[in-house]
């Protein structure tokens, strides 16, 4: 009978002594996604903005789509899903806020614009007003696109507007269309913000200063959208971008908001 009970008690006492020698299993966290739309000169920076919130939030998955203001903005008014805008101008923030609407809005970075032109520097530029010149080849965001309303700002500014619109070859979509163009040689200028002239591109193109006085400075808000599917997590990533998200931006070249 002894013999009996410690047969019948031995497997007890091992899973007894497997189930204290194994750790409890933790829940799996809940897949989310949030979409966010921004403008394209903040490409790299959110792209890295993007990397440290997701390592900080598990689960979690950032989806970026980027491209011109203007266009984001319209894509939001026709229905597109998204979770936050973050926008190259208030203008195109304005015009979300009445359509579809928007939730907390804030600026989180400014950013000015500057000369660029190839390497080689085919047409002679060393400063703004060299744009005017006969037979340059000008580049220049579309107008509507946040970049290319300031680049005409500052030839209005710096009064050769006239002149340098004569010269104007190609209206792009977007700012990076315009480095594009100069990087590969195919104008002998343009205009873009200073955070665009990245360390990949510097060995093709060559920054050229605006002057204070005629230059614009650009405002960035960002807001969670309407409709957003998770709008806490927006919040939250929108806070981010407020917070410890501000060393990307600065490293990006942008300046503060205020």
């Amino acid at each position: 009978m002894r013999r009996a009970i410690v047969v019948l008690l031995f497997p007890f006492l091992a899973l007894m002594a497997c189930s204290r020698g194994s750790a409890p299993s933790q829940p799996a966290a809940r897949e989310r996604t949030l979409t966010v739309l921004g403008a394209a000169s903040l490409t790299d920076a959110f792209q890295a903005i993007g990397r440290r919130f997701e390592a900080r939030h598990d689960g979690v998955t950032i989806r970026f789509s980027f491209g011109p203001s203007d266009g984001l903005a319209q894509q939001l008014q026709q229905g597109a899903p998204a979770d936050l805008f973050a926008s190259a101008s208030s203008k195109w923030m304005d015009a979300v806020a009445g359509d579809p609407g928007v939730g907390h809005r804030a600026d989180f970075a400014r950013n000015r614009l500057t000369v660029v032109v190839p390497t080689s520097n085919p047409a002679g530029i060393t400063a703004l007003a060299d744009l005017a010149k006969p037979g340059v080849r000008l580049v220049l965001a579309a107008e509507g696109v946040p970049a290319g309303d300031y680049a005409r700002d500052i030839l209005d500014n710096a009064g050769i507007s006239r002149a340098a619109l004569a010269n104007l070859v190609s209206n792009e979509i977007d700012v990076k269309g315009v480095l594009q163009k100069v990087a590969a040689g195919e104008a002998d200028a343009g205009i873009v913000y200073v955070t665009d002239v990245t360390p990949d591109v510097r060995g093709q193109v060559t920054a050229i200063p605006i002057p204070d006085a005629v230059n614009v400075i650009a405002t960035y808000p960002i807001a969670v959208v309407a409709g957003s599917r998770d709008p806490g997590l927006a919040l939250r990533f929108e806070r981010y971008v407020l917070g410890p998200g501000q060393s990307e931006l600065r490293r990006a070249g942008f300046l503060p908001a205020a």
